[in-house]
């Protein structure tokens, strides 16, 4: 590529994208505000940095120069990166830059920078898992997750931090530390894809690759501002899987429409994972445009058993009454008419972590967190039969599901009970632990796993703030396997009450 050429192509970020108009999303009938600045370019949706890379109107080198240059200034405030990938990521966006100016077949997400949880294996990229056990531990092969992102030309700029393992719904690790929130400094941002949804939150890249085995991509995306999809249990093949079922693989980006073709790119089998579903030809993207006009939303304040902060029922109830008002949807308040399920999913959690990684405790049980050794620990509290009771629960819980969702199409909820909390703790202040809890940590998360022990999609959409300048999240979930409808039901709140513009105060 000659000089010239080069210079005609990159540009500057500000002359570049200043030439983004309408036309980059005509086809979707929206409007797409052009971007000036290496900040704005930060905030850029990866639908239209795609776009923008595709007709040769900002090139990939200016994308992560500009990424990198805010992640340098922002990331040691929130601690949000466990490992960078700054000198391959520059490398792979000349190379990407040069596939574009060839008229090389691009990838879906050719030139997007994206971050990837530290529980995902990376190959030759270190995985950590939050954990000293693995500190050192660089894998020899990619997640499949990892493996269809990079193929369709995503950037990877780093691994996102999270709690030893992933164990607790926080994000804080004996190795990598405490992970802010970009709202508050001082509060978490949930977990355990905390340190996933703060970058996102913070501009550090559009998009970002998260887990959920009990709320851990809503949770955080609910306390960070962001958007979070749970997809469908198996609808995004997961490996190595643990050996109790509830881990999702899923997106978090600050729009519907990122975390849709996100979702097209990632969805889909792989054979290491032997739950994995098959492929469909489902285009989530596209179903964003159809609109949930006609359908039956049930919303539910509390679950029947949940204790709500005022302001979370206030905002979460104002956000539902717009799929009324403004949606065309007919909303009716419903409970599903289960019990809270705390006590099936402790058991399942102890007995994933227990089997998992109960033999490190003779050597590395001093260097863990000790609330994971705590939960490894209650394993032996468990009687023979209190693993299969626990399964029976499941299908207890999902037959009372199944039978409600025969009413309705989708479900709302608030995401969380309360907004974000004081860093570095594992449950607000005021709300202990309770006696006997085989888990270590209280029960402030209701409403998002059930839909892990169903294994349904759920989605959080950011819908307003505190009086205090905190996030809201509103729960979707939707029937099984229709994660198609939670995507279109989201994109559509987002078009009635958008979000994007709000960045936190950094």
């Amino acid at each position: 590529m000659t000089e010239m050429s080069r210079r005609d192509f990159i540009q500057t970020a500000g002359s570049a994208l200043l030439t983004m108009t309408r036309s980059l999303d005509e086809d979707e009938g929206r409007r797409e505000k052009p971007t000036s600045n290496r900040e704005d370019l930060c905030f850029t949706p990866a639908t239209v940095l795609a776009a923008a890379i595709r007709q040769k109107k900002v090139s990939p080198v200016e994308v992560i120069n500009a990424v990198y240059v805010r992640l340098h200034k922002i990331n040691p405030k929130i601690n949000a990166f466990a490992t960078l990938t700054e000198e391959q990521a520059r490398l792979t966006a000349r190379e990407a830059e040069a596939a574009v100016m060839r008229g090389d077949r691009l990838g879906a997400l050719h030139g997007v920078p994206v971050s990837i949880k530290d529980v995902f294996l990376t190959r030759g990229v270190r995985t950590m898992f939050g954990s000293r056990i693995r500190e050192n531990y660089v894998p020899k092969e990619d997640a499949p997750a990892v493996a269809k992102l990079l193929a369709a030309g995503a950037i990877l700029i780093g691994k996102t931090t999270t709690p030893e393992f992933a164990f607790k719904p926080v994000t804080d690790s004996p190795l990598t530390g405490i992970t802010g929130n970009p709202w508050d400094l001082k509060k978490t941002p949930g977990g355990s894809s905390g340190g996933a949804c703060a970058a996102v939150a913070a501009g550090l890249g559009p998009i970002a690759l998260g887990s959920d085995a009990g709320g851990s991509i809503r949770a955080p995306s609910s306390f960070t501002g962001i958007f979070g999809l749970k997809p469908s249990f198996g609808r995004v093949a997961y490996y190595p899987s643990p050996p109790v079922p509830l881990v999702h693989a899923g997106p978090m980006a600050r729009t519907v429409r990122d975390a849709a073709l996100m979702l097209n790119v990632i969805a889909g089998p792989d054979e290491r994972d032997l739950v994995s579903l098959p492929a469909d030809a489902t285009d989530y993207l596209t179903a964003c445009e159809r609109g949930i006009r006609g359908l039956r939303v049930a919303w539910s304040s509390a679950l029947g058993y949940a204790k709500v902060d005022p302001q979370v029922t206030a905002v979460t109830e104002a956000a539902a009454n717009v799929f009324e008002s403004g949606l065309g949807c007919k909303v009716e308040a419903a409970d599903p008419g289960f019990e809270n399920p705390w006590e099936s999913l402790s058991i399942l959690m102890v007995m994933n972590f227990a089997l998992r990684f109960r033999g490190f405790l003779p050597e590395w049980e001093s260097r863990m967190d000790p609330d994971l050794v705590k939960l490894i620990k209650n394993v032996e509290r468990l009687g023979p039969t209190d693993f299969g009771e626990a399964l029976a629960k499941r299908f207890v819980l999902w037959d009372t599901t199944r039978q409600f969702f025969d009413r309705f199409d989708l479900l709302l909820t608030p995401t969380l009970p309360i907004t974000a909390f004081e860093a570095g703790r594992p449950s607000p202040d005021g709300m202990p632990v309770p006696a006997g809890s085989l888990i270590p940590f209280a029960d402030w998360s209701p409403f998002t796993y059930p839909w892990n022990i169903t294994g349904q999609p759920a989605a959080s959409v950011p819908c307003g703030f505190t009086r205090q300048g905190l996030p809201v999240g509103l729960q979707i979930v939707g029937r099984r396997y229709a994660d198609a409808t939670v995507l279109r039901a989201a994109a559509a709140f987002e078009e009635a009450r958008p979000w994007n513009e709000k960045k936190p105060p950094l």
